[in-house]
Protein backbone atom coordinates (compact mmCIF):
# COMPACT_ATOMS: atom_id res chain seq x y z
CA UNK A 1 0.00 0.00 0.00
CA UNK A 2 1.05 3.58 -0.71
CA UNK A 3 0.11 6.81 0.79
CA UNK A 4 -0.19 10.19 -1.35
CA UNK A 5 -0.34 13.54 -0.12
CA UNK A 6 -1.90 16.08 -1.81
CA UNK A 7 -1.26 19.66 -1.70
CA UNK A 8 -3.21 22.54 -1.98
CA UNK A 9 -2.92 23.77 -5.56
CA UNK A 10 -2.29 27.11 -7.37
CA UNK A 11 -5.32 28.51 -8.01
CA UNK A 12 -3.96 31.35 -10.15
CA UNK A 13 -4.11 35.21 -10.44
CA UNK A 14 -0.83 35.18 -8.07
CA UNK A 15 -3.16 34.10 -4.98
CA UNK A 16 -0.99 32.43 -2.40
CA UNK A 17 -3.88 31.24 0.09
CA UNK A 18 -7.56 30.51 -0.10
CA UNK A 19 -10.00 29.40 2.16
CA UNK A 20 -11.61 26.18 2.57
CA UNK A 21 -15.37 26.41 2.19
CA UNK A 22 -16.24 22.90 1.62
CA UNK A 23 -14.96 19.12 2.05
CA UNK A 24 -16.29 16.57 -0.35
CA UNK A 25 -15.12 13.83 1.45
CA UNK A 26 -14.57 12.72 4.88
CA UNK A 27 -11.65 10.07 6.50
CA UNK A 28 -12.78 6.44 5.43
CA UNK A 29 -14.50 7.37 2.41
CA UNK A 30 -13.39 6.06 -1.13
CA UNK A 31 -12.81 8.31 -3.49
CA UNK A 32 -11.95 8.22 -7.31
CA UNK A 33 -9.68 9.76 -9.91
CA UNK A 34 -11.15 13.33 -10.61
CA UNK A 35 -13.53 12.97 -7.65
CA UNK A 36 -14.09 15.95 -6.31
CA UNK A 37 -12.06 16.75 -2.55
CA UNK A 38 -12.89 20.12 -1.55
CA UNK A 39 -14.24 23.45 -2.79
CA UNK A 40 -11.21 26.81 -2.02
CA UNK A 41 -12.92 30.39 -2.01
CA UNK A 42 -10.29 33.57 -3.11
CA UNK A 43 -12.24 36.71 -3.80
CA UNK A 44 -15.33 35.80 -4.99
CA UNK A 45 -14.22 32.96 -7.01
CA UNK A 46 -14.66 29.10 -6.18
CA UNK A 47 -12.17 26.81 -7.43
CA UNK A 48 -12.97 22.55 -6.56
CA UNK A 49 -10.08 20.48 -6.17
CA UNK A 50 -9.97 16.83 -7.85
CA UNK A 51 -8.31 13.58 -6.51
CA UNK A 52 -5.34 13.09 -8.64
CA UNK A 53 -5.42 9.32 -7.34
CA UNK A 54 -7.98 6.48 -6.40
CA UNK A 55 -7.76 5.48 -3.00
CA UNK A 56 -8.94 5.82 0.39
CA UNK A 57 -9.07 9.24 2.41
CA UNK A 58 -6.68 9.18 5.51
CA UNK A 59 -6.25 12.55 6.52
CA UNK A 60 -7.78 15.82 6.08
CA UNK A 61 -5.52 18.77 6.96
CA UNK A 62 -7.71 21.80 7.46
CA UNK A 63 -11.02 22.72 8.42
CA UNK A 64 -13.98 24.44 6.53
CA UNK A 65 -13.13 28.45 7.00
CA UNK A 66 -9.24 27.47 7.37
CA UNK A 67 -7.22 29.65 4.98
CA UNK A 68 -4.59 27.46 3.52
CA UNK A 69 -2.00 28.71 1.55
CA UNK A 70 -0.74 27.23 -2.02
CA UNK A 71 1.75 23.73 -1.43
CA UNK A 72 0.15 22.99 2.07
CA UNK A 73 -0.71 19.65 2.65
CA UNK A 74 -4.56 19.18 2.93
CA UNK A 75 -5.42 15.48 2.22
CA UNK A 76 -3.85 11.92 1.86
CA UNK A 77 -5.39 9.10 0.46
CA UNK A 78 -3.77 5.57 0.94
CA UNK A 79 -3.59 3.98 -2.36
CA UNK A 80 -3.38 0.26 -4.02
CA UNK A 81 0.35 -0.49 -4.84
CA UNK A 82 3.63 1.23 -3.81
CA UNK A 83 4.60 -0.89 -0.62
CA UNK A 84 7.32 0.89 0.82
CA UNK A 85 4.49 3.17 2.86
CA UNK A 86 6.05 5.74 2.06
CA UNK A 87 3.94 9.53 1.38
CA UNK A 88 4.50 10.74 -1.94
CA UNK A 89 3.68 13.97 -2.34
CA UNK A 90 1.06 15.65 -5.09
CA UNK A 91 -0.16 19.18 -6.03
CA UNK A 92 -3.51 18.91 -7.69
CA UNK A 93 -5.01 20.41 -10.64
CA UNK A 94 -7.55 23.32 -9.13
CA UNK A 95 -10.65 23.79 -11.46
CA UNK A 96 -13.28 26.38 -11.51
CA UNK A 97 -16.47 24.93 -9.69
CA UNK A 98 -18.90 24.26 -11.90
CA UNK A 99 -22.70 26.52 -11.68
CA UNK A 100 -25.14 25.75 -8.51
CA UNK A 101 -26.25 22.04 -9.98
CA UNK A 102 -29.83 21.44 -10.50
CA UNK A 103 -30.67 18.94 -7.70
CA UNK A 104 -30.20 15.62 -8.79
CA UNK A 105 -26.64 15.93 -9.59
CA UNK A 106 -25.91 16.00 -5.82
CA UNK A 107 -25.90 12.40 -6.40
CA UNK A 108 -22.03 12.20 -6.10
CA UNK A 109 -22.28 13.08 -2.55
CA UNK A 110 -24.95 10.29 -2.44
CA UNK A 111 -22.89 7.84 -3.68
CA UNK A 112 -20.61 8.39 -1.39
CA UNK A 113 -22.76 8.12 1.61
CA UNK A 114 -24.22 4.95 0.58
CA UNK A 115 -20.19 3.56 0.25
CA UNK A 116 -19.62 4.32 3.67
CA UNK A 117 -22.61 2.59 4.49
CA UNK A 118 -22.13 -0.57 2.26
CA UNK A 119 -18.66 -0.86 4.99
CA UNK A 120 -19.14 -4.57 6.73
CA UNK A 121 -20.22 -3.54 9.91
CA UNK A 122 -22.19 -5.98 12.97
CA UNK A 123 -24.45 -3.76 13.90
CA UNK A 124 -25.05 -1.74 10.49
CA UNK A 125 -28.31 -3.90 8.80
CA UNK A 126 -31.24 -1.47 8.85
CA UNK A 127 -34.00 -2.77 10.85
CA UNK A 128 -37.57 -1.43 9.40
CA UNK A 129 -39.55 -1.68 12.09
CA UNK A 130 -37.21 0.29 14.50
CA UNK A 131 -38.43 3.74 12.80
CA UNK A 132 -42.06 3.14 12.76
CA UNK A 133 -41.84 1.92 17.15
CA UNK A 134 -39.94 5.15 17.80
CA UNK A 135 -41.95 7.73 15.42
CA UNK A 136 -43.78 8.76 18.19
CA UNK A 137 -40.95 10.31 20.61
CA UNK A 138 -37.67 11.98 19.80
CA UNK A 139 -35.13 9.70 17.90
CA UNK A 140 -32.18 11.17 18.96
CA UNK A 141 -30.87 13.35 22.51
CA UNK A 142 -31.65 16.63 22.77
CA UNK A 143 -29.53 18.98 20.29
CA UNK A 144 -28.15 15.86 18.35
CA UNK A 145 -28.17 16.76 15.10
CA UNK A 146 -29.43 14.45 12.42
CA UNK A 147 -26.68 12.94 9.96
CA UNK A 148 -28.68 12.19 6.42
CA UNK A 149 -26.75 12.89 3.02
CA UNK A 150 -27.83 15.69 0.60
CA UNK A 151 -30.11 13.84 -1.70
CA UNK A 152 -32.13 12.54 1.91
CA UNK A 153 -32.11 15.94 3.08
CA UNK A 154 -33.39 17.26 -0.11
CA UNK A 155 -36.06 14.39 -0.03
CA UNK A 156 -37.22 15.65 3.22
CA UNK A 157 -37.57 19.32 2.72
CA UNK A 158 -39.49 18.09 -0.35
CA UNK A 159 -41.92 16.40 2.07
CA UNK A 160 -42.11 19.04 4.82
CA UNK A 161 -40.18 16.44 6.82
CA UNK A 162 -37.99 17.41 10.02
CA UNK A 163 -35.18 15.41 10.17
CA UNK A 164 -34.66 15.57 13.95
CA UNK A 165 -37.93 13.47 14.05
CA UNK A 166 -36.54 10.43 11.80
CA UNK A 167 -34.79 7.61 13.13
CA UNK A 168 -31.89 6.37 11.34
CA UNK A 169 -31.09 3.06 10.69
CA UNK A 170 -28.04 3.38 9.36
CA UNK A 171 -24.23 3.61 10.31
CA UNK A 172 -24.02 6.07 13.45
CA UNK A 173 -27.78 6.88 13.26
CA UNK A 174 -27.51 8.36 9.55
CA UNK A 175 -30.93 8.78 7.98
CA UNK A 176 -31.55 6.56 4.47
CA UNK A 177 -34.05 6.75 2.78
CA UNK A 178 -35.45 3.52 3.95
CA UNK A 179 -36.42 5.53 7.00
CA UNK A 180 -38.08 8.42 5.05
CA UNK A 181 -40.52 5.53 3.65
CA UNK A 182 -40.81 4.22 7.02
CA UNK A 183 -41.81 7.31 8.69
CA UNK A 184 -44.11 8.49 5.94
CA UNK A 185 -45.48 5.14 6.71
CA UNK A 186 -46.16 5.42 10.06
CA UNK A 187 -49.52 8.23 9.59
CA UNK A 188 -50.26 11.55 10.79
CA UNK A 189 -51.21 10.75 14.35
CA UNK A 190 -47.63 9.98 15.20
CA UNK A 191 -45.89 11.83 13.02
CA UNK A 192 -48.08 15.17 14.57
CA UNK A 193 -47.42 13.28 17.59
CA UNK A 194 -43.43 13.52 17.09
CA UNK A 195 -43.63 16.83 15.52
CA UNK A 196 -44.65 18.95 18.71
CA UNK A 197 -42.27 18.91 21.41
CA UNK A 198 -39.96 21.03 23.20
CA UNK A 199 -37.07 22.05 20.95
CA UNK A 200 -33.51 23.44 22.75
CA UNK A 201 -30.94 22.65 20.18
CA UNK A 202 -28.89 25.33 19.03
CA UNK A 203 -26.67 25.16 16.02
CA UNK A 204 -23.90 26.62 15.27
CA UNK A 205 -23.28 28.09 11.97
CA UNK A 206 -19.58 28.96 10.90
CA UNK A 207 -19.56 31.87 9.23
CA UNK A 208 -17.17 31.01 5.59
CA UNK A 209 -16.13 31.79 2.28
CA UNK A 210 -18.48 34.57 0.44
CA UNK A 211 -20.92 35.23 3.57
CA UNK A 212 -17.55 35.95 5.46
CA UNK A 213 -16.38 38.06 2.89
CA UNK A 214 -20.02 39.90 2.61
CA UNK A 215 -19.85 40.40 6.66
CA UNK A 216 -15.83 41.79 6.11
CA UNK A 217 -17.19 44.52 3.75
CA UNK A 218 -20.10 45.82 5.55
CA UNK A 219 -18.31 45.74 9.21
CA UNK A 220 -15.52 47.62 7.05
CA UNK A 221 -18.50 50.08 5.59
CA UNK A 222 -20.34 50.87 8.42
CA UNK A 223 -17.48 50.90 10.70
CA UNK A 224 -15.45 53.91 8.53
CA UNK A 225 -17.86 55.67 6.39
CA UNK A 226 -20.44 57.75 7.77
CA UNK A 227 -23.65 57.04 6.51
CA UNK A 228 -26.54 59.76 5.51
CA UNK A 229 -29.49 58.45 3.93
CA UNK A 230 -31.91 60.45 1.80
CA UNK A 231 -35.24 59.52 0.78
CA UNK A 232 -37.48 60.34 -1.71
CA UNK A 233 -40.89 60.11 -3.53
CA UNK A 234 -41.12 59.26 -7.03
CA UNK A 235 -44.05 59.33 -9.24
CA UNK A 236 -42.87 56.55 -11.96
CA UNK A 237 -46.67 56.56 -13.75
CA UNK A 238 -45.14 57.99 -16.98
CA UNK A 239 -42.02 55.98 -16.68
CA UNK A 240 -43.95 52.64 -16.02
CA UNK A 241 -45.88 53.42 -18.85
CA UNK A 242 -43.28 54.31 -21.16
CA UNK A 243 -41.78 50.86 -20.27
CA UNK A 244 -44.75 48.74 -21.09
CA UNK A 245 -44.95 50.56 -24.62
CA UNK A 246 -41.26 49.53 -25.11
CA UNK A 247 -41.64 46.38 -24.21
CA UNK A 248 -44.90 45.76 -26.09
CA UNK A 249 -42.88 47.02 -29.23
CA UNK A 250 -39.72 45.38 -28.95
CA UNK A 251 -37.78 43.30 -31.39
CA UNK A 252 -37.41 39.90 -30.62
CA UNK A 253 -33.85 39.93 -30.11
CA UNK A 254 -33.85 42.66 -27.32
CA UNK A 255 -34.38 42.36 -23.68
CA UNK A 256 -37.66 42.84 -21.74
CA UNK A 257 -36.90 46.47 -19.75
CA UNK A 258 -37.15 46.75 -16.21
CA UNK A 259 -36.93 49.50 -14.14
CA UNK A 260 -32.69 49.01 -13.41
CA UNK A 261 -31.97 50.49 -17.35
CA UNK A 262 -33.74 53.15 -16.59
CA UNK A 263 -32.60 54.07 -13.30
CA UNK A 264 -29.20 53.57 -14.71
CA UNK A 265 -29.08 56.31 -17.37
CA UNK A 266 -30.96 58.64 -15.24
CA UNK A 267 -28.20 58.03 -12.55
CA UNK A 268 -25.22 58.55 -15.58
CA UNK A 269 -27.23 62.12 -16.96
CA UNK A 270 -27.18 63.20 -12.89
CA UNK A 271 -23.20 62.32 -12.65
CA UNK A 272 -22.60 64.58 -15.53
CA UNK A 273 -23.50 67.67 -13.40
CA UNK A 274 -22.20 66.27 -10.17
CA UNK A 275 -19.20 63.83 -10.89
CA UNK A 276 -18.07 63.68 -7.31
CA UNK A 277 -20.78 61.25 -6.74
CA UNK A 278 -18.60 58.72 -8.97
CA UNK A 279 -15.87 58.48 -7.19
CA UNK A 280 -14.06 55.99 -4.47
CA UNK A 281 -12.68 57.58 -1.08
CA UNK A 282 -9.04 56.40 -0.29
CA UNK A 283 -9.78 57.41 3.29
CA UNK A 284 -5.96 55.81 3.75
CA UNK A 285 -4.75 58.16 1.90
CA UNK A 286 -6.97 61.02 2.26
CA UNK A 287 -7.68 60.64 -1.48
CA UNK A 288 -11.33 60.89 -3.71
CA UNK A 289 -10.87 59.86 -7.23
CA UNK A 290 -13.08 60.38 -9.55
CA UNK A 291 -13.97 58.31 -12.97
CA UNK A 292 -14.82 59.20 -15.83
CA UNK A 293 -16.83 55.58 -16.62
CA UNK A 294 -19.59 55.26 -14.91
CA UNK A 295 -19.24 51.80 -13.77
CA UNK A 296 -22.49 50.71 -11.76
CA UNK A 297 -22.59 48.01 -9.75
CA UNK A 298 -25.76 46.07 -9.01
CA UNK A 299 -26.08 44.22 -5.70
CA UNK A 300 -27.57 40.80 -7.11
CA UNK A 301 -29.03 38.45 -4.48
CA UNK A 302 -27.51 34.74 -5.50
CA UNK A 303 -28.11 31.05 -3.14
CA UNK A 304 -24.83 31.84 -1.91
CA UNK A 305 -24.96 35.36 -0.91
CA UNK A 306 -25.11 39.26 -2.30
CA UNK A 307 -22.51 39.63 -4.93
CA UNK A 308 -22.36 42.91 -7.34
CA UNK A 309 -22.06 42.56 -10.76
CA UNK A 310 -20.98 45.68 -12.61
CA UNK A 311 -21.95 47.22 -15.84
CA UNK A 312 -19.32 49.26 -17.17
CA UNK A 313 -19.11 52.21 -19.06
CA UNK A 314 -22.82 52.87 -18.68
CA UNK A 315 -22.37 56.06 -20.18
CA UNK A 316 -21.43 54.52 -22.95
CA UNK A 317 -24.37 51.97 -23.61
CA UNK A 318 -27.92 52.94 -24.57
CA UNK A 319 -30.96 52.11 -22.37
CA UNK A 320 -31.28 48.49 -24.45
CA UNK A 321 -28.20 47.53 -24.17
CA UNK A 322 -27.66 48.50 -20.37
CA UNK A 323 -30.78 46.12 -20.29
CA UNK A 324 -29.20 42.96 -21.63
CA UNK A 325 -26.11 43.76 -19.65
CA UNK A 326 -27.83 43.69 -16.17
CA UNK A 327 -29.85 40.37 -17.60
CA UNK A 328 -26.33 39.03 -18.55
CA UNK A 329 -24.74 39.82 -15.49
CA UNK A 330 -27.18 38.34 -13.01
CA UNK A 331 -27.67 35.19 -15.04
CA UNK A 332 -24.07 34.66 -14.82
CA UNK A 333 -24.07 36.08 -10.93
CA UNK A 334 -26.99 33.50 -9.85
CA UNK A 335 -25.01 30.34 -11.93
CA UNK A 336 -21.87 31.29 -10.12
CA UNK A 337 -19.91 31.71 -13.43
CA UNK A 338 -19.66 35.74 -13.01
CA UNK A 339 -15.98 36.65 -13.58
CA UNK A 340 -13.86 38.11 -10.96
CA UNK A 341 -13.52 41.08 -13.58
CA UNK A 342 -17.33 41.20 -13.73
CA UNK A 343 -17.77 41.48 -9.60
CA UNK A 344 -15.39 44.44 -9.20
CA UNK A 345 -14.27 47.62 -10.25
CA UNK A 346 -18.49 49.78 -9.80
CA UNK A 347 -17.92 53.04 -8.72
CA UNK A 348 -21.45 53.41 -8.09
CA UNK A 349 -24.03 51.06 -7.04
CA UNK A 350 -27.79 49.98 -7.59
CA UNK A 351 -29.25 48.24 -4.86
CA UNK A 352 -33.20 46.88 -5.19
CA UNK A 353 -35.08 44.10 -3.74
CA UNK A 354 -37.45 43.96 -6.60
CA UNK A 355 -41.62 43.41 -4.97
CA UNK A 356 -39.71 42.81 -1.43
CA UNK A 357 -38.50 45.94 -1.56
CA UNK A 358 -40.61 48.31 0.99
CA UNK A 359 -41.54 51.35 1.88
CA UNK A 360 -37.84 52.75 2.53
CA UNK A 361 -34.46 50.91 2.96
CA UNK A 362 -30.62 52.22 4.68
CA UNK A 363 -28.61 51.14 2.18
CA UNK A 364 -25.25 50.02 2.87
CA UNK A 365 -22.90 51.74 0.72
CA UNK A 366 -20.32 49.70 -1.77
CA UNK A 367 -16.51 50.48 0.16
CA UNK A 368 -14.51 52.42 -1.10
CA UNK A 369 -17.54 54.01 -3.31
CA UNK A 370 -19.18 57.52 -1.87
CA UNK A 371 -22.76 56.33 -2.85
CA UNK A 372 -25.45 53.85 -3.24
CA UNK A 373 -28.91 54.32 -4.71
CA UNK A 374 -31.79 52.23 -2.98
CA UNK A 375 -34.82 50.89 -4.92
CA UNK A 376 -38.08 50.66 -3.07
CA UNK A 377 -41.30 48.22 -4.40
CA UNK A 378 -44.24 50.34 -6.69
CA UNK A 379 -47.53 50.91 -4.90
CA UNK A 380 -50.45 52.73 -6.44
CA UNK A 381 -51.17 55.40 -4.28
CA UNK A 382 -53.86 58.04 -4.44
CA UNK A 383 -52.16 61.41 -4.71
CA UNK A 384 -53.62 64.75 -4.79
CA UNK A 385 -53.30 66.66 -7.88
CA UNK A 386 -55.13 70.12 -6.68
CA UNK A 387 -58.42 69.31 -7.62
CA UNK A 388 -59.03 65.41 -6.68
CA UNK A 389 -56.76 62.76 -5.76
CA UNK A 390 -55.36 60.42 -8.50
CA UNK A 391 -54.15 56.77 -8.78
CA UNK A 392 -50.54 56.79 -9.37
CA UNK A 393 -47.81 54.60 -9.39
CA UNK A 394 -45.37 55.71 -6.42
CA UNK A 395 -42.17 54.48 -5.83
CA UNK A 396 -39.33 55.40 -3.48
CA UNK A 397 -35.74 56.16 -3.57
CA UNK A 398 -33.67 55.52 -0.77
CA UNK A 399 -30.17 56.83 -1.34
CA UNK A 400 -26.54 56.48 1.14
CA UNK A 401 -23.92 58.88 1.17
CA UNK A 402 -20.48 59.35 2.66
CA UNK A 403 -20.89 62.08 4.23
CA UNK A 404 -17.08 63.01 5.08
CA UNK A 405 -16.71 63.97 0.89
CA UNK A 406 -20.70 64.30 0.37
CA UNK A 407 -22.78 67.08 1.99
CA UNK A 408 -26.22 66.69 2.56
CA UNK A 409 -27.21 69.51 0.23
CA UNK A 410 -24.91 67.62 -3.04
CA UNK A 411 -27.08 64.42 -1.84
CA UNK A 412 -30.37 65.68 -2.00
CA UNK A 413 -29.63 67.35 -5.00
CA UNK A 414 -28.58 64.45 -6.98
CA UNK A 415 -31.54 62.41 -5.76
CA UNK A 416 -33.80 64.95 -7.00
CA UNK A 417 -32.14 65.22 -10.09
CA UNK A 418 -32.43 61.46 -11.11
CA UNK A 419 -36.18 61.85 -9.36
CA UNK A 420 -36.73 64.80 -11.99
CA UNK A 421 -35.63 62.74 -15.10
CA UNK A 422 -37.57 59.35 -13.61
CA UNK A 423 -41.19 61.61 -13.50
CA UNK A 424 -40.57 62.86 -16.59
CA UNK A 425 -38.43 59.90 -18.69
CA UNK A 426 -37.93 61.29 -21.98
CA UNK A 427 -35.88 63.88 -20.86
CA UNK A 428 -32.78 61.06 -19.84
CA UNK A 429 -32.73 60.39 -23.10
CA UNK A 430 -32.73 64.44 -24.72
CA UNK A 431 -29.42 65.76 -26.12
CA UNK A 432 -27.84 61.81 -26.52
Amino acid sequence: MGEHTIKMPDVGEGVAEAELVEWSVKPGDLVREDDVLAAVMTDKATVEIPSPVEGEITWLGAEVGDTVSVGSPIVRIKTAGGGDGEAEEIVAEAKPAAPEPEKPAEKPAEERSHKAEKKPAKDTAPKPAAPIMRAAGAPRAEGEKPVASPAVRLRAREAGIDLRQVPGSGPAGRILHEDIDAYLRAGPSQQATAARHADSSVEEIKVIGLRRRIAEKMALAKSRIPHITYVEEIDVTALEDLRAALNASRKADRPKLTILPFLIQAMVVAIRDQPALNAHFDDDAGVVRRYGGVHVGIAAQTDSGLVVPVVRHAEARDLWDSAAEVNRLADAARAGTATREELSGSTITITSLGAMGGVATTPVINHPEVAIVGVNKIMMRPVWDGAAFQPRKMMNLSSSFDHRVIDGWDAARFVQRIKALLEAPAMIFVGE
